[in-house]
């Protein structure tokens, strides 16, 4: 038939044949688009432990007078010591695992963490919770407060409280560490609140020691921060049922 030499034919059927091949291949696929599995579940018979304490050497800074005299209803001990070190144990550090999680998940706990406002400061100065945990800002003292967290990583807000029971209650979507927690009406008072993506974080008391309870077996970076002094960091290993004592961090 003469049609079949027409050239406009012959690249209509070279047309069809490469839409067809190009239909059968298969498709592309971006494997670093895909969600990174998380660790199995932790079988809590098979957990460890690690402990030790924070040590200071060294003489602390002299503790710093507070001038609370513009409002008489505040009665604390007018002094704030920003480094806490008796017998070179080293306070209000915060422990934690930094890294070795993977891209594991954790729900956070239901209780709500209580931050008291009383003697007009912050009690504790330093305190941790899960992102998505409640945080009650409680006001213990016959005035008002208001509760300010300057955060970087979080949406910053700013709310008042009524004297003698006030209560202000939050949460934190993200990770974000040493928040300062001030109130306006009061600028001495302050506190550093952590929001944490794990539940393995503790913060040390007077004896500087501290505890992180249910890891999985792995190797874990261990951070300590201290909000002058910065951070320390060191790699453990732990196995199955592991109770690693005596880690120490020293500043």
């Amino acid at each position: 038939m003469t049609f079949t030499r027409n050239p406009l034919f012959f690249t209509l059927i070279l047309l069809v044949l490469l839409f067809v091949s190009c239909s059968k291949a298969p498709v592309a696929t971006n494997d670093s688009a895909k969600p990174s599995a998380n660790l199995p579940p932790i079988d809590p018979a098979t957990t460890a432990t690690i402990s030790g304490s924070v040590s200071f050497a060294g003489t602390p800074p002299a503790p710093e007078k507070i001038d609370m005299s513009a409002d008489p209803a505040c009665k604390g001990d007018n002094s704030w010591r920003p480094i806490i070190a008796d017998n070179g144990r080293l306070a209000n550090v915060l422990v934690y695992v930094k890294d070795g999680l993977g891209e594991s998940k954790f729900d956070p706990p239901s209780a709500k963490l209580v931050i008291a406002q009383k003697g007009c400061t912050y009690v504790p100065h330093v305190a941790a919770v899960m992102t998505g945990q409640p945080v009650e800002f409680l006001d213990n003292d016959m005035t008002m407060h208001n509760v300010h967290p300057k955060t970087k990583n979080n949406k910053e807000w700013n709310e008042a409280e009524q004297a003698n029971g006030g209560r202000v209650t939050r949460t934190f979507d993200n990770p974000e560490l040493m928040i300062p927690v001030g109130c306006n009406q009061h600028p001495w008072m302050k506190m550093y609140l952590n929001v944490m993506s794990n539940p393995f974080y503790a913060v040390t008391g007077p004896d500087g020691s501290f505890e992180l309870k249910g890891l999985p077996a792995g190797t874990y970076t261990i951070a300590a921060v201290q909000e002058k002094l910065g951070e320390k960091t060191q790699t453990i290993t732990v196995g199955p049922k592991d109770d690693k004592q005596g880690v120490t961090f020293g500043f």
